[in-house]
């Protein structure tokens, strides 16, 4: 309800109730002064659960985390000057990934502005592109008209990060000035349309809704026309966080006997709903690129896979047509494949299709021939690394078989979400896969994680390497606050393994290279334990891998020789390769 101590109260508390009736309960704050007032109508509201987090690019990113978790945006408060850039790095992220944020500037009033005032920097539109909205919400007083534009700002805000487009985030800047402290200040609230002082109730000032995307039933005709047109086809299925998906993808790739390659973070590959056409190691196939095992149309649901070799097969000139659905308002389509894109929400235009294509007799053989090479390929990677010391795809694998019912995965950028798609199998324990991958950085990794974990309740295992883990050390703070169980798998390999995979291993000096991609830190992950009095388990040998997941929260380690990981690939392409040749 509004708190009439003084006008700042008045005008933030009447903010905050809009918040709480257009659904949103978490408010991860970063402290100061000049967002007094709003930090405190957060954390008095009993329907907003707010964090505490000191450091601002954290808090950032735990609250795109969480946000990316729930597809409820979170609130985000700072105070004035550098505060807010360090928001930065996570609302490019958010904007990428289509997440939904609130972020919520304090700022010094206009007065103070460019006459040398401490802590102060121009915040105006300071986020550029990358959010949905700006609004210099402006200084007002405690009357009708002030208490009505501060609720009908959040209902815009909300509306601008949720409902009318694609998602993301969305900023306020609020000037303010003294009182910031809750002082009384009798007749400061000078309102009297009730209205302006308590809002409808319930219901939000202003409520925007949009409509589910059905798919146009004439579409839906010529698009089943086309899948009996193409029986060896695909369905790709890329990143994406709803798990409703699945039923109806599978079942599409039932009717049409069109394999489903899955990335984990598509929620397909995992999960109990029927795997028998979900394919995992695609990569291999699209490495070799076996002229038998060539589509002749793909249907995409979500982003387009991160894996390299499937891109460039896919890419490769006559490579087939893509139908994307992405009701998300995206152009996802990097190498310029996509023939239709439809704006229609993917499970009803799964279940569209299904339903046209219900009595349509799918391929025999195809099916078969993606299957028995998914299989085949699986086992010859697990025979190649029975001999193999400790890797990252060892560890990808052993993850797969540990995973517990409810689990929730945060996986950082660089070559743990590749090798997770590369080498994780398929298994029916129902997880959920979460990842940054718009702006595809390492830093803010572990505090998205947490982030998630926090917002969820879910047991969380976070991948990242070493770099990551130094890039987010302060995150370890929150995890004092996180009741879940938080198992942060730090892969160590002393440096950034995954540009020994790119040319400029081969192109630069040795000691050229190392100094500038190799950047080995000597990161003592067990001292990074201990510093916040987490746990820390070496693990040596990958079948003691569920005893350390079961171990609650704290840092696994594990460590491994990013040198020698090119020759580990190549061996284990070559085994996935003979394989295929015999199919």
């Amino acid at each position: 309800m509004m708190d009439p101590t003084n006008a700042n109260t008045a005008l933030a508390s009447a903010f905050t109730d809009e918040m709480v009736r257009l659904g949103i309960r978490h408010a991860v704050i970063s402290p100061g002064s000049r967002s007094t007032p709003l930090a405190v109508a957060l954390w008095r509201d009993e329907s907003i659960e707010t964090s505490v987090i000191v450091d601002e690019r954290s808090a950032g990113f735990f609250a795109l985390g969480a946000a990316q978790s729930s597809g409820v945006p979170a609130a985000l408060l700072c105070t004035s000057g550098t505060a807010a850039a360090n928001y930065l790095p996570a609302i490019c992220e958010a904007d990428e990934s289509g997440i939904p944020l609130l972020i919520l500037t304090a700022d010094r009033p206009p007065e103070l502005r460019g006459i040398g005032a401490g802590q102060t920097i121009d915040q105006i539109g300071m986020y550029g592109s990358a959010v949905r909205w700006f609004c210099e919400v402006g200084t007002h007083l405690a009357d009708d008209s002030g208490l009505l534009h501060l609720r009908s700002v959040a209902c815009r805000a909300y509306a601008a990060s949720v409902v009318d487009g694609r998602p993301g985030p969305v900023h306020l800047n609020f000037a303010l000035r003294e009182p910031l402290a809750p002082i009384s200040q009798p007749g400061a609230v000078t309102a009297t349309d009730p209205l302006a002082l308590d809002g409808r109730g319930a219901r939000p000032l202003s409520g925007v809704v949009s409509p589910p995307r059905h798919p146009d039933s004439d579409l839906l005709d010529r698009l089943a026309e086309q899948v009996r047109a193409s029986p060896n086809g695909l369905i790709l299925a890329g990143r994406q966080t709803d798990p409703a998906i699945r039923e109806p993808l599978t079942g599409l790739a039932r009717a049409t006997g069109y394999p489903v390659l899955a990335e984990p973070t598509s929620q397909l590959r995992l999960g109990p709903h029927d795997r028998g056409l979900v394919i995992s190691h695609y990569e291999a196939i699209a490495r070799t690129g076996p002229d038998s095992l060539r589509p002749e149309l793909i249907i995409r649901f979500g982003d387009l896979p991160t894996s390299r070799p499937l891109r460039q097969w896919l890419g490769e000139p006559g490579a087939p047509e893509q139908i994307l659905i992405d009701p998300g308002g995206g152009w996802n389509d990097p190498i310029g494949r996509v023939g239709q894109l439809l704006r229609s929400d993917a499970p009803a235009t799964a279940k569209g299709l299904l339903g046209r294509l219900a009595e349509y007799p799918p391929a025999e053989d195809w099916p078969d021939l993606w299957c028995g090479a998914d299989a085949a390929i699986g086992e010859a990677l697990d025979s190649a690394l029975e001999a193999e010391a400790i890797s990252e795809p060892s560890l990808h694998r052993a993850l797969g078989r540990s995973y517990q019912e409810g689990d929730l995965i945060y996986t950082a950028s660089s070559m743990p979400i590749r090798d997770q798609e590369a080498f994780l199998g398929s298994s029916s324990t129902d997880v959920l896969f979460l990842a940054n991958r718009g702006a595809n950085g390492i830093d803010g990794l572990i505090s998205s994680g947490i982030g998630a974990a926090h917002q969820t309740g879910r047991p969380t295992v976070i991948i990242t390497g070493d770099l990551g883990l130094l890039h987010d050390l302060g995150s370890l703070a929150a995890l004092r606050d996180i009741t879940t169980p938080v198992r942060i798998i730090v892969i160590n390999n002393d440096g950034g393994g995954i540009f020994h995979m790119l040319p400029q291993a081969r192109a630069m000096g040795a000691d050229e290279f190392e100094a500038l991609q190799g950047t080995g830190r000597n990161v003592d992950v067990a001292r990074a334990a201990a510093l916040f009095d987490l746990g820390h388990i070496h693990l040596e040998d990958i079948a003691d891998l569920p005893d350390a997941l079961a171990a609650g929260t704290g840092l696994i380690e594990i460590r491994t020789d990013r040198r020698a990981r090119p020759e580990l690939n190549q061996r284990l392409a070559a085994a996935a390769a003979s394989v295929l040749d015999q199919i």
